[in-house]
């Protein structure tokens, strides 16, 4: 890594940690510090060769103001802050939501069906590419499967670039600029984060996938966390180095 030397991960649940950006960071030699607003820690101060790691959570951009986060709102501006420093970051889900609201945009209740009613996307499915595509080329030849565990879409900022979608929800993966990525998928999942998430969020997966929801989610973990192991730490790769130029 030439610019980057740290990864600054804000982090806001236990069992929704960096996973695969932890992994990757070490191999690279990189400093990680873990930011948990969750149980009080302060915004950090940060610094060039910094690169914040969002990660998701259950609260969401409505929640912001509200008695239960309040660290949410300060989380935003910190954001909104380090965008206008043109600081390096990453959002995963809930931090892809905070990135595209501090540059402008913001969220509604994904829907799905006709007439359309509420209903999370949750579970493996494929992401595409959109024609505007042209930072990730070489990873989107064909779609990839990738996790999906989520309740509201993001309505992007204007200066936010759309990279790919899924056939529920299009605001998959967009950029600002180029030096902040939002993804709303799980890209970090291990087999140890999933089944934690399985055990934690049983009412959130039956109302997205029903009675048999978790048998379903574990059937498709067989079937694709190791399959996809490469191809999603190749994408961690191939941000790292859009990032670090």
């Amino acid at each position: 890594m030439k610019r980057i030397k740290r990864l600054l991960v804000l982090q806001h649940l236990e069992i929704e940690g960096p996973g695969l950006f932890e992994q990757f960071a070490k191999e690279k030699d990189l400093k990680i510090d873990v930011v948990r607003l969750d149980k009080k820690d302060p915004l950090p101060q940060t610094k060039k060769g910094d690169l914040i790691l969002i990660m998701g959570g259950p609260m969401g951009v409505k929640d912001i103001g509200s008695d239960r986060y309040p660290w949410l709102k300060l989380e935003r501006d910190f954001i909104k802050k380090e965008l206008e420093n043109e600081r390096p970051m990453i959002g995963v889900c809930l931090g892809a939501q905070l990135l595209a609201n501090a540059a402008g945009g913001n969220v509604e209740i994904l829907k799905y069906g006709s007439p359309p009613k509420a209903l999370p996307e949750i579970g493996w499915s494929q992401i595409f590419k959109d024609k505007s595509n042209k930072d990730l080329n070489e990873l989107f030849e064909e779609p990839f499967h990738v996790l999906h565990w989520h309740g509201d879409r993001i309505l992007l900022p204007k200066k936010a670039v759309l990279l790919a979608s899924s056939a529920r929800c299009k605001e998959q993966l967009f950029k600002i600029d180029d030096f902040a990525y939002g993804l709303q998928f799980h890209i970090e999942s291990t087999g140890e984060i999933i089944n934690k998430w399985l055990k934690e969020d049983r009412e959130f997966i039956l109302e997205g996938l029903g009675a048999n929801g978790q048998e379903i989610l574990r059937e498709e973990n067989k079937k694709y966390i190791d399959k996809t192991f490469l191809k999603r730490k190749l994408l961690i790769s191939k941000l790292f180095e859009l990032l670090d130029n």
